[in-house]
């Protein structure tokens, strides 16, 4: 009886000890549907230890991002994005070619034009709808969506164009969400074989779309550029040259993208552009609604401005800066940053003391939310203050991009494969919550409040689609 009442004992107490080096250590185990086994990290001390001190390290995505390849076969090398290539000279030439086309800061004023008219078409949309209960979600993709597609095509598109490729994109999002259901085994393929041919299918229809206005582009003088004078981002796209093999020495031999990697990349981004603005700005709405403070402090900030809300000067506005970084903080667009493990020495860099790593390799899954909210680096993490980004304030300094010493948060990601268009997305979130707030008042439903719950997906989205009260401001 001693006996056995000490191995209890000891049991007992090596099950405190493991529970204390898991806290400590901030890991976890996971096997995702019968897939790669995922490494969970919230601590944001290995996140810049991993992204910052060991960047080469993990600068690489797993291979198949999504459960099921959408490109197999012998098409896989030649269908990549910025987001699944690996990272060297073809990830670098992609980048460049992004940052040149709308991306680098210099840029962000070029796009005034587009960005204003998008603005007005969604005050115009409200004027109609307000006075009454609203669904916030649908009406700002209404509005993000097309602003996105002439950035990337031009500014001469069709609108049924338009919609089409945002329908097909938003219903792309959701198969995605829910192609886990059929991703772990053959028999769930059989048993889901509907939904899984239908998610299969998604990659011709994108090419359906994509590649007729590609051709008419590449035999056209390209004049539908953007209002600003600048050339669409498929312009860009049509003229980059890539390695022809990122293990090639000189790296001197140079291609032309094919229409797999053209298809992969206009669908990054009509798919991330649109879902990261939209879903920053529901977030951000969703907190003034409930804080009508918060809500005057930017009317008052937006009232000073004379004149259109233009780049550079919505860029001026620290209060509204402040409170798009609070709500990024609290509900960053991307869930989880996802990173390949390939072999025991990346392992290690992460604390995780291990055999070995198997041959398929594994996943660090970089959780966002909880490294936002650590309660060692902010005070009431999960209460939205925007004055913390104020001067003065605990987050004075901290951007969109973690400094090199810490990380407080990272809602765009960290390391070489942080997200490129973070910049961009915020600014097109202040300047369409500055447009709102000047023309609307926002207040909850008659029936109730907001329910700030989430969930996650291919981005971070309200559980349920915010809904409020919009009624047409009287300016002073």
């Amino acid at each position: 009886m001693e006996f056995m009442l000490a191995v209890l004992l000891l049991s007992l107490v090596l099950c405190i000890s493991a529970v204390a080096v898991f806290r400590r250590r901030a890991w976890a185990w996971a096997v995702h549907n019968g897939q790669q086994p995922i490494i969970e990290i919230s601590d944001r001390a290995v996140a810049r230890r991993a992204l910052m001190d060991h960047a080469d390290a993990f600068c690489n995505r797993p291979l198949n991002l999504f459960p099921v390849a959408l490109v197999s076969g012998r098409r896989r090398s030649h269908s990549d994005n910025l987001t699944s290539v690996p990272y060297g000279p073809r990830w670098r030439a992609l980048r460049c070619t992004l940052n040149a086309a709308v991306l680098h800061p210099s840029r962000l004023g070029h796009t005034d034009p587009l960005r204003l008219e998008a603005m007005d078409a969604l005050i115009a949309d409200l004027r109609v709808r307000c006075g009454g209960e609203i669904v916030v979600r649908d009406i700002l993709n209404a509005a993000v969506f097309p602003l996105v597609a002439r950035m990337c095509f031009g500014s001469g598109m069709d609108e049924g164009h338009v919609r089409a490729m945002r329908d097909l994109l938003q219903a792309f999002v959701l198969a995605v969400d829910g192609s886990k259901d059929f991703a772990s085994s053959k028999t769930a393929k059989l048993l889901h074989w509907r939904r899984w041919r239908r998610f299969l299918a998604f990659r011709g229809k994108q090419a359906e779309l994509f590649l007729p206005l590609v051709n008419a582009r590449r035999n056209a003088n390209r004049h539908l550029k953007l209002s600003g004078g600048l050339p669409a981002y498929l312009d860009h796209l049509l003229d980059a040259r890539v390695p022809v093999d990122d293990d090639t020495a000189d790296g001197k031999a140079l291609r032309l993208l094919t229409d797999d990697e053209l298809v992969s990349l206009l669908s990054e981004f009509l798919g991330a552009g649109p879902g990261t603005v939209v879903s920053s700005m529901e977030w951000t709405l969703a907190h003034l609604v409930l804080q009508p403070e918060v809500q005057n402090s930017i009317r008052r900030e937006v009232d000073a401005v004379e004149g259109a809300l233009s780049e550079a000067r919505v860029r001026q506005m620290k209060y509204m800066r402040a409170v798009v970084l609070e709500s990024l903080r609290l509900h960053p667009p991307i869930p989880v940053l996802l990173r390949d493990v390939p072999d025991q020495a990346v392992a290690g860099i992460l604390g995780c003391a291990i055999a070995a790593v198997p041959t398929e390799g594994m996943r660090a899954h970089f959780n966002l939310g909880e490294i936002g909210r650590d309660k060692n680096a902010w005070t009431e993490p999960d209460a939205f203050h925007p004055e913390r980004f104020l001067a003065g304030g605990e987050g004075e300094g901290v951007g969109l991009v973690p400094g090199p010493k810490e990380i407080k948060m990272m809602p765009f990601g960290a390391g070489r494969r942080a997200c490129p268009g973070g910049g961009l997305a915020t600014m097109h979130v202040k300047s369409f919550v500055a447009a709102l707030v000047r023309e609307f008042e926002w207040a909850p439903p008659a029936g109730g409040g907001v329910d700030l719950t989430e969930l996650d997906g291919f981005f971070k989205v309200m559980k349920r689609p915010l809904p409020a009260r919009v009624t047409r401001r009287i300016p002073k």
